[in-house]
């Protein structure tokens, strides 16, 4: 287990690249610097948290890479060509799961999958998409039912069905189970790892929660306070997969990983709200 700058051994494997990036905003007050000097790589099929204090600019870096935001300096690359904009190969899942409440499980979906692959794909095998998303994710059951006819938990599912079903190179995931109860929460990032283990997904998510990162991630990708955030530190998660979170409770590399983030978030950068006090 190694702390490291965001150059690291994989970097002859790029599939993500950052590079020189600042993102400020206009607002009444003038110049906003939300980001300065972000510089990172995620190699293909890595797993990547965004990890830091509220308003240290985590879900602004993943709009960047989701091409939502255009940087004020500075380049983004995937697969070797430059985010300009969104795009199919990067596919978002939001803490809010934004459904269509109007449209079943399946029609949420399908809408996506139809958006994705209608020029090139008959009816038939848009319904093949769709239909396999749902039962990657478990809602094959559920699938003519609203979304106010399910839970939270299965909504967000919903949400990552739709995403999985344009078979994205890139997963972003912002906070996608911070709103659910800790049980919930806990199966589902289960799940989302045995879907990462079959579909090998690249995958950059942003989270508060440290042992969400330590048991998901390659790599802890650390934010310092904003604003004028950047990257302090990123931690390699040196732990083989597939995973146990039972098993990893008292593993020394997860004890280890854990602590390293929390001396960092706690000890290091103190937190925004302690610091304007």
């Amino acid at each position: 287990m190694t702390l490291r700058q965001a150059q690291d051994d994989r970097s002859i494997m790029k599939y993500i690249e950052i590079h020189d990036v600042e993102q400020r905003f206009k607002t009444p007050k003038g110049s906003f610097l939300a980001l300065r000097d972000i510089n990172l790589q995620v190699a293909k099929g890595e797993f990547i948290t965004l990890i830091g204090h509220s308003g240290c600019g985590k879900s602004t870096l993943l709009n960047l890479i989701a091409g939502l935001t255009t940087p004020t300096q500075g380049v983004l690359l995937c697969a070797n060509r430059e985010i300009k904009g969104p795009g199919p190969e990067r596919a978002v899942v939001f803490q809010n799961h934004s459904l269509l409440p109007w449209l079943t499980c399946y029609e949420n979906v399908y809408l996506a999958v139809e958006r994705v692959f209608a020029s090139t794909e008959n009816k038939a095998q848009l319904r093949a998409r769709t239909e396999a998303a749902l039962a990657l994710v478990g809602l094959t059951p559920a699938a003519q039912k609203r979304p106010g006819e399910i839970s939270g938990g299965m909504k967000q599912r919903v949400g990552i069905a739709r995403a999985l079903s344009m078979e994205p190179k890139v997963l972003l995931m912002d906070e996608p189970f911070g709103a659910l109860d800790a049980l919930t929460r806990a199966k589902l990032q289960d799940e989302l790892l045995a879907i990462v283990q079959k579909t090998h997904s690249t995958v950059v998510m942003v989270t508060h929660d440290v042992d969400e990162a330590v048991l998901l991630s390659d790599r802890i990708v650390m934010l310092t306070n904003g604003p004028a955030a950047t990257i302090g530190e990123v931690l390699a998660v040196d732990i083989p997969r597939p995973r146990n979170r039972v098993e990893l409770a008292e593993d020394p590399v997860y004890v280890h990983a854990r602590k390293a983030v929390i001396d960092f978030l706690y000890t290091r950068q103190a937190h925004v709200e302690k610091v304007a006090a």
